[in-house]
């Protein structure tokens, strides 16, 4: 009892060592992030272009929102005019100077965008799911090896939301990118220059950062069942489907 404790407790410093090996650091997990996003392009660019349209959507329509509160901020009977003629309901008279700050805060999207808006975030979820599970199924092997050469799981559910966060990131900020512009865009041409100059830059750029935020956090959501599936595959299993 004494030899066997004895053995057990001088291969201990040797599996502790043994585990540090197998942790790779995170610039590793990085790395090979990058590169599996790169040979998988196409199928990476597929779930980001579902992103794109969702977010961009998105802050299309919260960057209406924020040139048609710039407008009833500058006080200009005109522009309020022009936002009923354009569906806003808005009393013709306006409020007292107390009140205009809430009034413009208070403007937002109509409900009908608003399910419009959220349908579309829901559908882009569902995509992502669905990609990151073919994803899963395309490297079964590759995962299989990983885990035979030591790999841990975190360190597989590491790759899995280090590919979404970085497909994410770059998603969304085209997404708001071009959703910000299209708006603009639009507000030019229905408002003038004079209307869509109102916009305040604090209201676009709160309006890039949560679709930002947004559009990285479906993405990273998308990715949390398809990355543990993998993660908890046993390597006899996953370098069986292959064959």
């Amino acid at each position: 009892m004494r030899h066997s404790r004895g053995i057990s407790d001088s291969l201990a410093p040797r599996r502790a060592k043994i585990a540090r090996q197998v942790v790779l650091p995170f610039r590793k997990s990085l790395e090979i992030s990058v590169k599996n996003i790169r040979v998988r392009f196409l199928r990476s660019m597929v779930t980001v272009a579902s992103l794109v349209l969702a977010v961009a959507f998105l802050s299309f329509i919260l960057t209406g929102s924020e040139i048609a509160a710039g407008m009833l901020r500058a006080g200009n009977p005109g522009f309020r005019a022009a936002l009923i003629d354009a569906g806003y309901d808005l009393p013709a008279t306006p409020p007292p100077p107390a009140l205009a700050a809430a009034e413009a805060e208070r403007l937002g999207a109509s409900p009908k965008e608003r399910w419009i808006v959220i349908l579309s975030l829901l559908v882009c979820t569902v995509g992502i799911v669905n990609a990151q599970l073919m994803a899963v199924t395309e490297r079964f092997r590759e995962i299989g090896t990983m885990k035979c050469l030591g790999a841990l799981d975190r360190f597989i559910l590491r790759l899995f939301l280090l590919e979404a966060g970085m497909q994410g990131l770059a998603g969304s900020l085209a997404g708001a990118l071009v959703g910000i512009l299209g708006a603009l865009l639009a507000g030019l041409v229905r408002y003038g220059l004079s209307g869509t100059a109102a916009t305040s830059v604090a209201g676009l750029s709160r309006v890039l950062v949560v679709s930002i935020a947004v559009g990285a956090g479906l993405s990273l959501l998308g990715v949390v069942y398809p990355a543990i599936v993998a993660a908890r595959m046993r390597p006899v299993e996953a370098m069986r489907a292959q064959e």
